[in-house]
């Protein structure tokens, strides 16, 4: 009796745990109280509602963040509230589809999320630099917009990025949670998180013969010690992308949570970013 009593309330809650994000309201007054002032959006592309947070000048070059998985805009939160950066470029930070408050819950592949978030990054175009910024899921998505528009950025950032099919472990455990009774149990954006890990597995299979197709300069940070997404990917990147005019690599001491817990060394690398 306990233990059904228990099942039920997890059931209750569990869509509201760990959703990782913010109410608008409540991050604007967060960056408020650091003398930043935030700027939030929804969108909407073919139907798909899109949302972003923003900071600096409108007339700078700009820096597009792309969350892993799972995650919201927030997980970029310090770069956009730095003012060393807000100095040199307009930042941005989006919602993937599925997460945050871009229809919150609905996963979508690679090709899915690139061909909705193209249009939006397009909007954001102003005549200066423009480079996309991906960590771990946001990696390969960065390289999929590159292969879907490529006039649309400057340049591209992978951090902690997965892009090696090859580094991809099997995982047949997802296939059980998504497709039983227990994914109800799947707290939050976990849920959506488990959905596109197994739409990964193939995504990357279909983007790894179109890499040779990017022409964009690239830009590796990596940790050295990441057990979640391997070093094996930027070696496999530094192979595949054999048409790239320029790839720089840094690596880091850390594992995969690098974006935070390596923030200053980040930082100075996107602080010397070329921009035209």
């Amino acid at each position: 009796m306990i233990l059904a009593y228990l099942v039920l309330v997890w059931l209750l809650i569990a869509p509201g745990c760990y959703t990782f994000r913010t109410a608008d309201k409540k991050a604007i007054a967060g960056f408020r109280e650091k003398g930043v002032l935030l700027k939030t959006a929804t969108v909407s592309v073919e139907d798909h509602p899109l949302h972003y947070a923003q900071t600096g000048d409108d007339h700078l070059p700009t820096l597009v963040f792309i969350h892993g998985t799972p995650g919201s805009w927030t997980a970029f939160s310090d770069y956009l509230a730095d003012s060393l950066l807000q100095l040199r470029y307009r930042l941005i930070s989006i919602d993937r589809p599925g997460f945050g408050y871009s229809r919150f819950g609905a996963a979508i592949n690679l090709r899915q999320q690139s061909q909705l978030l193209g249009p939006l990054i397009a909007r954001f175009r102003n005549g200066e630099s423009l480079y996309l910024v991906g960590h771990s899921l946001g990696g390969p998505l960065v390289l999929q917009l590159a292969l879907d528009f490529p006039e649309l950025a400057t340049g591209l950032v992978l951090i902690s990025g997965s892009i090696d099919p090859a580094a991809e472990k099997p995982e047949r455990w997802r296939y059980v949670l998504d497709y039983s009774p227990l994914k109800c149990f799947l707290p939050g954006a976990f849920k959506p998180s488990n959905r596109e890990l197994i739409y990964l597995k193939t995504d990357l299979k279909k983007l790894e013969p179109q890499l040779n197709e990017i022409r964009l300069p690239i830009w590796f940070i990596h940790g050295r010690s990441d057990t979640w997404v391997p070093p094996v990917n930027v070696e496999f990147g530094l192979k595949k992308l054999s048409n790239t005019p320029s790839i720089d690599t840094l690596w880091l001491e850390g594992g995969h949570f690098i974006p935070w817990t390596a923030f200053p060394a980040i930082r100075d690398k996107l602080l010397q970013l070329p921009i035209r």
